[in-house]
């Protein structure tokens, strides 16, 4: 650019980048200015595009909090609403509660615990399994039991709210959250293939009440969970922003972040004022909810991040990219992998390092699939077959579940628990020690005790889990076959 170059009114030449040209098209349409000002229709038609933008990003950066949520409000809908109830699958996770891929295979023991009137004592049984406390956010707080610092042998732990101020106690476990909402949920083993004996450790051992009042504590309800229906899933449609907004009303300030509050508040979730979204904003929110939605589904079923596969050969994958349970990339150098955050609670719940970080015969792992071994979506029409090599790595137990592509949750068909696994099933093996587990609408002629039941025009997925992971799944040296369409 020369003298010759300038523009009218300018005395020195003006680089082009730095200027808007009159018309810009872009998949907006086309945007109009008068000299760098935006015409008011083009200005109207930004806004509306920020609006929405941000009214998806709210969808897929707090699907953790809008799932918590709906957990608590599933708890209450049951009766569990208050510290010392808790809600107890004596008969185990069987496919009538919309539970977020929960499994058939551990008794679970689960409640939600109110830290704002000050610090709460939880008493963990000897022989507890998994266990872990998530915050209003669904990020760790602490594990407990196997994982956790009593590894097993019980102890007492004491959850302390965001603003305590005061001396910690000798003799506890202690923890301090972000929230005063909190959501514990413990895991115990089967006893010979039955729930009964973790039942019972439940029902006597575990004891939740405030601190200093272990002797006026009110005495523990158990409310049986097991074959009820209750919800305990998020909205995917606008409905989700609502379920977020209580949860900021309620929770302190400095639970999150001022971006993701800021966040918040451009769609008109505040602390102190109430979600009242106009007739415009409403209408936006409603697209948000389904563009949000929908990339989450992406995400999940079509997932292009390189690290979603956990082998070069087989359509097996994980459900924590990364292998961090705050999805951070290099320590934090990264940054966040926000994709990797939003496709893990779309599909599950309970945030622990146990289910990242390798601990050998500790916690827990998993491996997903949706597709068979020619790269196809299951049919629940069509019969599949997937062979677990022997030696399966699993110092506890294995399983084997299939759950439905619409809720997430456990597949319903006439079995009412869609799974398998080696501790509580009469499964038969082949003569070399692995075992194969069958997909279908109809029983195989041969090892129906291996079968599991989908329905036809029904979309499904699966999930193996190993409790107690051993070396051999860390290091690649056992791999499950892949799920392969059979005729039957």
């Amino acid at each position: 650019m020369n003298q010759n170059d300038v523009p009218k009114g300018y005395n020195t030449p003006i680089p082009p980048e730095i200027t808007t040209p009159n018309r810009v098209e872009t998949s907006l349409g086309a945007l109009e200015f008068n000299d760098g000002v935006p015409s008011l229709d083009t200005s109207q038609k930004l806004f509306h595009n920020l609006d929405l933008m941000r009214g998806v990003e709210v969808f897929l950066n707090c699907i953790g909090p809008a799932s918590m949520e709906a957990l608590r409000r599933g708890h209450a809908e049951i009766g569990v609403d208050a510290n010392h109830k808790f809600a107890i699958m004596d008969q185990l996770l069987d496919s009538d509660p919309m539970f977020l891929t929960g499994n058939t295979d551990t008794v679970y023991c689960s409640g939600f615990v109110d830290l704002k009137d000050g610090p709460i004592v939880v008493e963990i049984p000897p022989g507890c399994g998994p266990g872990t406390v998530n915050d209003a956010w669904f990020r760790f707080v602490i594990d407990m039991g196997g994982p956790g610092p009593d590894h097993g042998q019980g102890g007492k732990y004491l959850l302390l709210p965001p603003d305590y101020e005061g001396e910690e106690p000798e003799g506890y476990f202690v923890a301090r959250s972000s929230s005063y909402s909190n959501w514990i949920i413990l895991r115990g083993f089967l006893v010979d293939g039955k729930p009964d004996a973790s039942t019972k450790m439940f029902k006597e051992g575990l004891r939740v009440y405030p601190l200093g009042q272990a002797e006026a504590a009110p005495e523990m309800e158990f409310i049986r969970a097991s074959k009820r229906q209750f919800n305990t899933i998020h909205a995917n449609d606008e409905g989700f922003f609502d379920e977020i907004a209580p949860v900021i009303a309620r929770e302190p300030v400095d639970m999150i972040d001022p971006e993701t509050r800021g966040l918040l508040a451009s769609i008109g979730i505040h602390m102190d004022k109430p979600f009242a979204p106009d007739e415009r904003m409403q209408e936006i929110l409603v697209e948000a909810a389904a563009i949000g939605n929908a990339t989450a589904r992406a995400l999940f079923f079509k997932n292009r991040d390189e690290g979603f596969l956990i082998y070069d050969d087989r359509q097996w994958h994980t459900f924590f990219i990364g292998d961090d349970y705050r999805w951070l990339r290099d320590d934090g150098r990264g940054g966040r992998h926000l994709d990797a955050r939003s496709l893990f609670f779309y599909v599950a719940t309970v945030n622990t390092p146990a289910m990242a970080l390798k601990l050998i015969g500790i916690g827990s792992q998993y491996c997903g699939t949706s597709k068979d071994a020619a790269g196809d979506y299951f049919d629940g029409g069509e019969t599949y077959r997937v062979r677990l090599p022997a030696g399966v790595p699993a110092k506890n137990f294995w399983s084997l579940c299939a759950y439905d592509t619409q809720t997430r949750s456990e597949l319903q068909t006439p079995q009412f628990y869609p799974s398998r696994n080696n501790a509580r099933e009469g499964l038969e093996f082949n003569p070399d020690g692995s075992c194969d587990v069958y997909f279908g609408p109809e029983a195989p002629a041969e090892k129906a005790s291996n079968w599991i039941q989908t329905v036809p025009g029904k979309g499904w997925f699966t999930i193996l889990r190993l409790y107690g992971p051993l070396e051999s799944w860390y290091d690649r040296t056992w791999r499950p076959g892949d799920v392969e369409k059979i005729q039957v």
